[in-house]
């Protein structure tokens, strides 16, 4: 799905002398956490003409920013015939319109995820774990749509057996416990291109420590039917007391104080939670275990590396 041409979609709705929010696209799109999504996607905007993005404005009438300059955006709403004074939209609430068309896409990939969470299996049902694999994916600060996913595959020595890399557009915005649908397209292929499955796969993300109990870990494990680990760099739901982390009182997952700031791991899919976390530790040298740090900086350096040929 290019959850970017949704929201033009959405955007381009709104009428001549009429202003919309970003809350008010998110909510079409089916998700209040869209909002900032939304703002990132108006500032990318391919084709300002087409897609009036300066017809969305901040929920209390202020006008907000544009790609163009703020000036620019007053100008082209006052040729809409809508007041602006002091920098807030007047009137707002007699020309502010949300009967939006929509299909709310986010609707339809949230009641996916809770299909697919009831697939995940939390126990170790996997043959061996010797050669691990890291995923991670790093983004362009030039292209806000161009990523970069890399895969590095260790033995339990930490040897490094395989890399792979690959740069995709993406069509996904970032959107909180969406991520998979940002970065499974592209983690998907890099995992098809090693020449050997690995037997296990941590992701920097979060596994069932998730507020729907599927984060990325969960989700790659799921569609692609390999074991896999969470490791998150931030906690996204769940209370922690002495390392343990529960949601609702079940155990969820770990957090692990190696380095200065913590780490939470939690199983993926096909791996118990004390199997993640032993795993991990195995792995462990600086803050993030070695495959994914390894990952990490090979996305990073690939992305980097197209960056400044722009």
């Amino acid at each position: 799905m290019d959850l970017f041409e949704e929201i033009y979609r959405i955007v381009r709705q709104v009428p001549r002398g009429k202003v919309s929010t970003y809350g008010a696209v998110a909510r079409a799109l089916g998700d209040i956490r869209a909002s900032r999504a939304v703002g990132v996607a108006m500032n990318i905007n391919p084709d300002p003409e087409f897609t009036p993005c300066y017809r969305i404005v901040n929920s209390d009438g202020t006008v907000g920013g544009f790609s163009m300059g703020v000036d620019e955006k007053i100008r082209r709403l006052k040729e809409d015939g809508i007041e602006v004074v002091n920098g807030r939209i007047k009137n707002f609430e007699q020309v502010f319109f949300d009967d939006f068309f929509t299909r709310y896409p986010l609707k339809s990939l949230r009641e996916e995820q809770i299909r697919l969470s009831r697939r995940i299996v939390i126990d170790d049902s996997f043959e061996k774990d010797e050669f691990v694999a890291g995923v991670d994916v790093a983004y362009s600060r030039e292209n806000k749509r161009l990523a970069c996913a890399a895969c590095v595959v260790m033995d339990k020595n930490l040897n490094v057996v395989e890399q792979k890399w690959l740069i995709e557009r993406v069509d996904f915005p970032y959107i909180p416990t969406y991520l998979a649908y940002r970065e499974i397209p592209i983690i998907t292929k890099i995992i098809e291109k090693l020449g050997q499955k690995p037997d296990m796969v941590m992701v920097d993300g979060n596994g069932i420590l998730h507020p729907f109990g599927i984060g990325i870990a969960s989700h790659l494990g799921v569609v692609m039917n390999i074991p896999t680990i969470g490791v998150a760099k931030g906690l996204l739901c769940g209370e922690e007391k002495n390392g343990i982390i529960t949601i609702n009182g079940s155990l969820s997952g770990y957090a692990l104080h190696h380095s200065k700031k913590p780490i939470f791991v939690s199983p993926g899919h096909r791996v118990s939670t004390e199997t993640a976390l032993k795993i991990v530790k195995h792995f462990l040298r600086y803050r993030l275990p070695e495959p994914i740090r390894h990952a990490h900086i090979l996305a990073r350096s690939k992305i980097m590396e197209i960056d400044q040929r722009t």
